[in-house]
Order: structure tokens, then sequence, then C-alpha cells
């Protein structure tokens, strides 16, 4: 049962993405609600990496082993969109211009790696989850905390690609299959990461809280230096408590 919901759970953040952008080739969207919604999405990760992720893995683990682990994560995704591209279309919304749209297809490759490395890493977190040593409200303040920033992620992406000229099949076909490796991560982490030590498994957690704790920043601060600040952190603040709330509650009545 345990594996069923693990695999559905991956296949349901998939699904949230393709969702976003379904919206996004089919409408155009004011970037003020967009913005909302990628504050509160950064909040569900902020909330969800440190009322269950960091936890659950300093239960495993060596408080530095797991900050080592953290920091990593953080700066790949640095890394990555200092030197190749954003890693997630969403949380850098502010820095798509219309002149990016213009020359996307000089951009295409190096974001299509950056975000296939970001949405691999999601399902990789969700896949593990059958084996990883973590409660039953950190699985699911995870999954629900990934679902939240994956539908400002397809909106973004599509938002893109309709805005670089592409029609709305195509634009569609595309973050269908940039968003495809949120289902390679989660199959690398249910089939090949299952056997791995608890203690491990732990850090690959903290590992990818990092890369979560970057996105959460990122998209916070680009938002709140081209957008009302009252917005942003309003959104950012409800997305930190739905994840407290969400957390807090399961274990209680766990």
């Amino acid at each position: 049962m345990n594996e069923q919901i693990t695999l559905w759970q991956v296949v349901a953040a998939y699904a949230f993405a393709l969702v976003g952008g379904s919206i996004s080739t089919s409408l155009r969207l004011a970037h003020k609600p967009l913005c909302a919604l990628i504050s509160l999405a950064a909040g569900t990760l902020l909330g969800v990496t440190f009322f269950a992720i960091l936890p659950e893995s300093l239960n495993d683990s060596t408080w530095w082993a797991a900050g080592l682990a953290a920091g990593t994560g953080y700066a790949l995704f640095f890394f990555i969109s200092k030197y190749v591209h954003h890693v997630c279309p969403a949380c850098a919304a502010s820095h798509f211009d219309a002149d990016v749209a213009r020359h996307f297809s000089e951009i295409a490759t190096v974001l299509i790696i950056a975000l296939a490395i970001h949405s691999t890493t999601d399902g990789l977190a969700l896949g593990i989850q059958q084996e990883a040593p973590a409660s039953e409200a950190t699985k699911w303040s995870l999954f629900s905390a990934l679902c939240i920033h994956k539908i400002p992620e397809g909106l973004a992406l599509g938002s893109l690609l309709i805005g670089a000229g592409l029609q709305r099949t195509v634009a569609l076909g595309w973050v269908a299959s940039v968003e495809a490796t949120t289902l390679l991560g989660g199959a690398i982490g249910f089939f090949f990461l299952a056997k791995a030590s608890t203690f491990w498994l732990g850090l690959i957690m903290a590992h990818v809280g990092g890369g979560f704790l970057y996105l959460a920043a990122h998209a916070v601060l680009g938002e709140m230096l081209k957008h009302g600040k009252k917005l942003v952190l309003t959104s950012f603040s409800i997305g930190v408590g739905l994840i407290a709330i969400l957390n807090i509650g399961l274990r209680l009545i766990g």
C-alpha cells in the first residue's frame, strides 16, 4: 500500500505541473495572481523544509552532516542558476521578460537542462518516501508542498513558451516533456534507492531541503524586487502557515 501511495504521489505531482501548463497555454494571465501563487508555493517549500525535512533528517544523522547535505542542495541550485540557467521558471518568473521570450531559442537548451535537474530532484524526494525514515506528516507535507509548487512552475513555463511564439499544443507538449523528469526522479528514488540506509536517505532529503531553501529565497526576493511586498509576504506567510498546520495536525492525529 505504501508503494502504491508513493507512485500515486509522483504521478500526481507531475499532473499538477501539467494543469499549470494547460492553464497558461490557454489563457493570458496577469502577473499579479501568478506572483501570489509563486509566493504561496515558495512559502510551502520553506515550511516543509523547516517543519518536516530537516527535523526528520536530524533524527538519523548528526547536525553537521544534515547541514552539509542541505548546503550542497542549496549550492547545486545556486551554481546551476548562476552559470547555466534559472532552475525554476516560476521561482525566477520576474527575470523572464518579453526580451527573454523573444530569444527563447537561444536559451532553450540550458533552460530545459536546468529545469530537468530541478524536476528530477522533486520526483526523487517523493520516490524515496516508501523507504525514507519519515513520519506520515512529513510525507504528506512534502507531497502537498510539491503539488502547490508544481502549479506555478507549469504556469510560468507555459507562459514563457507561449511568449516565445510556440503554438498552444507545442508549448503544452514541451511542458509535458520537461516536467516528465519528475517521473524520472520518482523512478530513480523508487527503484534504485529503495535499499539505501536510513542515514543516506535522511541526507538525501536534507540535500533536497537545501534546494527548496534556495528556491524559496530566490522566488520571494525576485518577486519583492518587482512587485508589491505586501502581496508577496502575505502569500508567502500563508504558504508557510499551511504546511505548519498540516504537519502539526497530522502529527497530532498520528
